[in-house]
């Protein structure tokens, strides 16, 4: 296939994507909005009004970093233009989620040809576990979006080793942490082995190809963290929620019973002594509260350390919809989801993991790298791991499942080859 003919193809499928993205928007999504939701809403809506990353009224007061910058840095802009449309900044997201379907075929086309690409990014329209969460306020297709990039920059860094891509590499996974902070679990267990797998290059060449990936991430994520330290009591890096986090996911309710594995916000507050976080939260340093909603989780965590590790097959269960799934399809209209989206997600999961094991195989037999494919997947396993379960947290990796069972499903049609794919150029 000539590249010609497959940029139409692709641009055709995003068009359609697009299409069926802002329908969705405009009559599902278009007036529902979740607590979460309304936090990145009214959080672009006051930075356009020139306040800076500061707690919407529903959610308190004073310096808030309760999630990283990106995604409501990129809403603020079309909330200064329309802030009583939320319409406009659902299609914005959606946009993005459009363009994390054309990196997902490109990543595709790069590691099994350009038919096979085409056809992750079919996938990728269609997919509702993707298009489920570009209709909503939150991280997730921001996410998904960088974490392609970064996937698609490792694969040609892989190709042609140099500075300039291994600095596209770490720009992409800078905007990953600045959509979810965990994601800088990307750099770990994507960048340093993609750097230390090339091969045919001098010591001193990956030295200064390391060193271009990690000092482009770390200029783009210092001036955030720099701010955080500057304005808190207590340190914070990317977000100040992982007190939260830890305090609803290291209860009774969380270790035991219908919740286990999940979260619970009844116990963020169980055990708060004269009521000092709920006046921290309102009139004081919200780092202050992180730390000790933290501590409180952590104690939980270590006095029930032989419980933990029912609980941690749980929350790993929770996000590959293996325990409770369907529990977890209606959880998920608590979050802006229409229950009939979430249930079609699950039967599309179902439907496509096991053609992206098989992709995985396939990949290997051809000698082609699965390591950039495989990272993410193993990234929100062990947030999950660590945190708690739920099926959103899995966004980032759906880039993989999709990619990968592209892969296999290609294999099914005439005149696919049996051996390795030239690259996409």
């Amino acid at each position: 296939m000539s590249s010609r003919r497959f940029a139409v193809a692709l641009l055709l499928i995003a068009a359609f994507a697009f299409a069926g993205r802002v329908v969705y928007i405009f009559t599902v999504t278009h007036d529902e909005l979740s607590t979460d939701q309304r936090y990145f809403y009214e959080s672009a809506v006051q930075l356009a009004d020139g306040e800076f990353f500061q707690a919407p009224p529903l959610f308190g007061s004073g310096e808030s970093a309760e999630h990283p910058p990106l995604p409501v840095t990129v809403l603020a802009p079309v909330a200064l233009v329309s802030s009583d449309n939320d319409s406009a900044m659902r299609t914005l997201v959606a946009f993005g989620g459009v363009c994390a379907l054309l990196l997902i075929a490109l990543v595709t086309a790069e590691v099994a040809g350009r038919r096979a690409g085409l056809v992750a990014a079919a996938i990728a329209a269609v997919y509702p576990n993707l298009w489920i969460n570009d209709g909503i306020f939150m991280s997730e297709t921001f996410a998904t979006l960088f974490t392609a990039g970064a996937i698609f920059a490792c694969y040609r860094l892989i190709r042609h080793p140099s500075a300039a891509r291994a600095v596209v590499l770490g720009v992409a996974c800078a905007l990953s942490m600045l959509s979810r902070a965990e994601l800088a679990l990307l750099v770990p267990l994507l960048v340093v082995p993609v750097l230390l797998s090339i091969r045919g290059i001098s010591f001193t060449r990956r030295l200064r190809i390391a060193g271009s990936a990690l000092g482009a991430t770390a200029v783009l994520v210092a001036p955030w963290v720099g701010y955080n330290l500057a304005r808190f009591d207590e340190p914070v890096l990317l977000s100040s929620g992982d007190g939260g986090v830890l305090a609803g996911a290291n209860c009774n309710r969380t270790y035991w019973g219908a919740d286990l594995g999940s979260w619970n916000g009844l116990c963020t507050i169980e055990g708060v002594r004269n009521d000092r976080s709920f006046d921290l939260i309102a009139h004081g340093d919200r780092s202050m509260d992180n730390v000790e909603t933290r501590n409180r989780g952590l104690a939980y965590m270590k006095d029930h350390a032989r419980r933990l590790p029912v609980v941690i097959a749980a929350r790993i269960g929770r996000l590959w919809s293996v325990f409770a799934p369907f529990q977890m399809a209606k959880l998920a209209e608590g979050e802006g989801k229409p229950r009939w989206a979430s249930w079609a997600g699950l039967g599309g999961y179902w439907l496509l993991v096991g053609f992206a094991v098989a992709g995985t195989v396939l990949l290997w037999r051809r000698h082609e790298v699965v390591l950039p494919l495989l990272a993410p997947i193993a990234v929100v396993t062990l947030v999950a791991a660590a945190l708690y379960g739920l099926v959103r947290f899995r966004a980032p990796a759906e880039v993989s499942i999709v990619a990968l069972a592209a892969v296999a499903i290609d294999r099914l049609f005439p005149g696919s080859p049996p051996s390795a794919t030239a690259p996409a150029e």
